[in-house]
């Protein structure tokens, strides 16, 4: 058996939430020692994709220090326009719209590409952290008072604390016998970026249409990024188009709202579900991200989800530390997990309702639904608290979704 090696937190899962958790904490939490494990080798991503960011995460990523970066390739949503339209209708009524900031010059959210947000990260936690990549978990053993991470070439990690930010299937949640609660959309969400005609001025819009939301999302220059909801057994006829049949589909869709629109890269889909880790937390590991919560993109929440996460998670181990108490011990991660379950739950149960109200054409709810879209778009005070909820922010939220220092 291996030497141990000593850490005071050991995250597994290299995304945003891994880098973002390591970062806070090299961060804020003086001397702390910290291993991030991948199985693949540490590096920017390499897709073309980029992520809704939502103002509290944009604070949080203010406040340590990477946002500058990101910003000069960010581009500002400063208004959502939301349609509801059968297969065959030929207009697309507006029937709600968001705009305005929620705070002088502060936009809601930002669209960043991943290997700008990724590249900022990796550029301020290298130097702060022991990276241990590629590699495999093999197993995690806890005791009283530590958990042994020990990998498939025989090294041993230990820690007070084990993170799993190792996504959807995690293996770090399965190791720990912890269950989720799942259910199948029999959807596919596709995802691709276009270039179109005419500017976007900032304004990412939302069709929704019976197989479900279609979005073009907003980037630099005239470029949108496009995250769209088809049934699982039509998916594959829309993937095996060519980018000329694929651009006149999409431009149909969106009923010349951009003008005429080009295909600029591979068209990629991903399997939609609904998941919740029945627990969060287990004993010396915490669950962040997609390996503790999987939503519905219908609102665009499940990067942002994760980094609250993260914001929590980071609060209860500094403070912990800070007062010399073991940071993960139960009452510490109790601590994370009642603050991050009622949020995700919520969201989760958002996003599954609108996916359900809106993925039908039948006829009774449509007229019901689009009703309620204009009673909405009329109540300035409730668009104005759906604004900052979609923004993330909140009066008793962690610290950095607030722009402050832990």
């Amino acid at each position: 058996m291996s030497k141990a090696e000593q850490f005071d937190v050991v995250i597994v899962g290299g995304g945003p939430a891994g880098l973002t958790l390591a970062l806070a904490l090299s961060r804020f939490a003086r001397g702390i020692r910290i291993a991030l494990v991948d199985r693949r080798p540490l590096e920017v991503p390499r897709d073309n994709r980029a992520s809704a960011i939502a103002a509290s995460v944009r604070r949080a990523w203010t406040a340590l220090g990477v946002w500058a970066p990101m910003a000069e390739q960010a581009q500002a949503i400063t208004a959502m326009r939301i349609t509801d339209s059968g297969p065959g209708d030929l207009s697309r009524p507006l029937f709600l719209s968001f705009e305005g900031d929620v705070a002088p010059g502060e936009p809601f959210a930002h669209m960043v590409p991943n290997r700008v947000s990724g590249q900022a990260l990796l550029d301020a936690v290298a130097s702060k952290i022991t990276v241990v990549a590629p590699a495999s978990v093999a197993g995690l053993q806890t005791s009283a008072n530590s958990a042994d991470l020990v990998l498939a070439d025989g090294r041993i990690l230990r820690a007070p604390l084990v993170v799993a930010a190792d996504g959807a299937q995690s293996s770090l949640r399965q190791m720990s016998g912890i269950g989720v609660f799942s259910h199948d959309y029999r959807q596919t969400g596709l995802v691709t970026t276009i270039t179109h005609e005419l500017p976007h001025d900032g304004v990412a819009y939302e069709h929704f249409r019976p197989a479900g939301p279609f979005a073009s999302l907003p980037l630099p220059g005239n470029r949108s990024s496009l995250v769209w909801t088809e049934k699982s057994a039509d998916a594959p006829r829309f993937l095996a188009m060519g980018k000329e049949e694929l651009a006149r589909e999409i431009e149909a869709v969106m009923g010349s709202t951009l003008g005429a629109v080009g295909v600029d890269e591979d068209l990629m889909g991903f399997p939609l579900r609904l998941q919740l880790a029945r627990q969060f937390v287990g004993p010396r590991l915490a669950l962040v991200g997609d390996a503790a919560h999987v939503v519905h993109p219908v609102a665009g929440q499940g990067v942002n989800l994760g980094l609250k996460d993260v914001a929590a998670l980071a609060e209860a181990v500094v403070e912990a530390m800070r007062l010399g108490l073991d940071h993960g011990s139960p009452a510490v991660l109790e601590r994370y997990q009642s603050w991050r379950r009622l949020d995700t739950t919520g969201m989760a149960l958002v996003t599954d309702g609108m996916n359900r109200l809106f993925s039908t054409d039948a006829p009774p709810v449509r007229a019901l639904r689009d009703f309620g879209l204009g009673l909405v778009d009329r109540a300035g005070p409730v668009k104005a608290m759906m604004i900052r909820g979609a923004a993330g922010l909140s009066a008793h939220g962690p610290r950095l979704l607030s722009g402050l220092p832990i």
